[in-house]
């Protein structure tokens, strides 16, 4: 059963080549990972329709997303960059992810954070990025939008850091002043 092999895969050999592959796939058609996976059943259970999907195919189960593993959060100090990519750019999460492993090498495991906006997007890279990677990805496009990476500062994190403003002086009766002419 299909269910079977995918649990068996998954917990003993590794699939980042396959799943490249199909990240890649995604982003070309411009279609969702998950669709192409879709299709990709598809193709096979037409190849070989009597042990790939069963007749039945029971409601899914939500699984949250796996964290990121332990030893990320503390070996790998990770910085906060804007990319000049967004939604309005007809661009996906996974398109930038395989930009960004393809020109600068980091680890795909290694991103985090992806938040997209309409015109620009937030995403948490690794620190220790070669100044020469820096500055290639900021003329990296993206269906004709450059990527012009950019740091982050991190946000103050004292929240109101306003001047203390001194209390007015509570007076139980309003007073007019009267001018006199």
């Amino acid at each position: 059963m299909l269910k079977d092999k995918v649990q068996d895969i998954f917990a003993t050999q590794s699939f980042e080549h396959q799943r490249r592959l199909v990240e890649s796939i995604a982003a070309e058609l411009n279609i969702t990972v998950l669709d192409c996976a879709a299709a990709l059943v598809m193709i096979l259970n037409d190849e070989n329709p009597s042990n790939i999907v069963p007749s039945k195919i029971s409601q899914p189960q939500i699984v949250a997303e796996k964290p990121l593993p332990h030893n990320l959060a503390t070996s790998i100090r990770l910085v906060r960059y804007r990319l000049d990519v967004g939604y309005q750019h007809k661009v996906t999460l996974d398109e930038i992810k395989i930009v960004l492993v393809e020109e600068s090498g980091v680890d795909i495991k290694n991103i985090a954070n992806l938040r997209m906006q309409d015109c620009y997007t937030l995403i948490d890279l690794p620190d220790e990025m070669p100044q020469e990677i820096f500055h290639h990805l900021k003329t990296v496009e993206i269906n004709q939008q450059k990527l012009d990476i950019r740091r982050v500062k991190p946000r103050n994190k004292k929240r109101g850091n306003r001047m203390h403003r001194r209390p007015r002086p509570v007076n139980s009766s309003p007073t007019k002043e009267v001018s006199q002419d």
